[in-house]
């Protein structure tokens, strides 16, 4: 950890001057709330939580021009638990795990990035409804990534992502991650089309068995679209994971709206899933994020989480989120 610090504190010491030349910046996100979490069949916990609307991070990034059209980029972004004080999502969470890649870029023909990687399907998740990227109350989020039906991570180490120029409203991406030492061999593209106010996008991954921790072969597909009626946004998801280790797969559905009122917006997303065997699942969130800037913002959050069979998790927030 003392090795880690140090080179932080190196790159923070060069930031300063290299701002100057508009190549470099950090950056980052601290959000921190008071409520209580009580998960279906669970106890209800009180207390102060980092990260429930946004995972807490921050991060370093730069780029160089090499001239007609080409550029060289780099980006190091580490999450933080804001309420013990310490890195990573969880213990043992890498200390760049939220993006740690290189890479160079042309506005004609896309970019290419090398290292650790966000997927698209995490990326097309929290696009596409009303809670963005919230672990703690996003349904969608939540019912793909930590209730047990999309295997491997939001990111993927050792990977190669690229992502096209725009061609009249539409673009795509893949990354592949080549399965290093006991890592699964994954990979995953997406589409998608925007143009005004509808957007929509389909996108695809398989994660092979990683032999180090034991995670599961799956296949996964998504279909998402929203559509801007300027009085409400309104967004849609509905998609498949097959567990090809356990023999079952899950369908996901999910809707939701923003809708803006004053310096701020009420927020609202159900999201379901009804597996092939066993319980289904049903959440809904329902919220106002007041902006008090363009970098801070306050929010109240409310969250119903039933699992067939269980006694019902319910979970509320007020919190606040500063960008810098």
């Amino acid at each position: 950890m003392m090795k880690i610090r140090l080179a932080v504190a190196a790159a923070l010491l060069c930031c300063g001057t290299a701002q100057a030349q508009n190549s470099v910046r950090l950056y980052g996100l601290v959000d921190m709330s008071a409520g209580s979490t009580k998960n279906p069949g669970g106890k209800a916990v009180k207390g102060a939580e980092s990260g429930k609307m946004s995972t807490s991070y921050f991060g370093l990034s730069g780029t160089e021009d090499l001239g007609d059209g080409l550029g060289a980029f780099f980006t190091l972004d580490s999450f933080l638990r804001a309420d013990v004080g310490n890195s990573g999502r969880f213990n043992g969470d890498g200390y760049w795990a939220r993006n740690a890649f290189v890479g160079l870029g042309h506005k004609d023909y896309g970019n290419i990035k090398l290292g650790r990687n966000t997927t698209p399907l995490f990326v097309t998740t929290l696009v596409y409804n009303a809670f963005g990227d919230s672990f703690g109350y996003s349904p969608s989020i939540r019912q793909y990534f930590t209730s047990g039906t999309v295997s491997g991570d939001s990111g993927w180490s050792d990977s190669v992502l690229y992502t096209s120029p725009k061609f009249g409203g539409f673009g795509f991406g893949l990354i592949v991650a080549a399965g290093e030492g006991a890592g699964g061999r994954n990979w995953g593209a997406n589409a998608g089309y925007s143009e005004g106010a509808f957007s929509a996008s389909a996108v695809f991954q398989k994660v092979a068995k990683d032999g180090a921790t034991a995670v599961d072969d799956t296949k996964t597909w998504q279909l998402a679209a929203a559509y801007d009626l300027g009085v409400a946004k309104l967004f849609g998801q509905f998609g498949k994971v097959d567990n090809l280790s356990t023999k079952r797969d899950y369908r996901l559905t999910s809707l939701g709206a923003t809708v803006p009122m004053g310096s701020g917006k009420w927020l609202a997303q159900y999201g379901l899933i009804s597996p092939s065997t066993g319980a289904k699942r049903k959440t809904f969130s329902f919220g106002y994020d007041h902006l008090m800037s363009k970098r801070t913002d306050l929010y109240a959050v409310f969250m119903s989480d039933k699992i067939d069979g269980l006694s019902s998790g319910a979970s509320y927030s007020l919190g606040i989120r500063h960008r810098f």
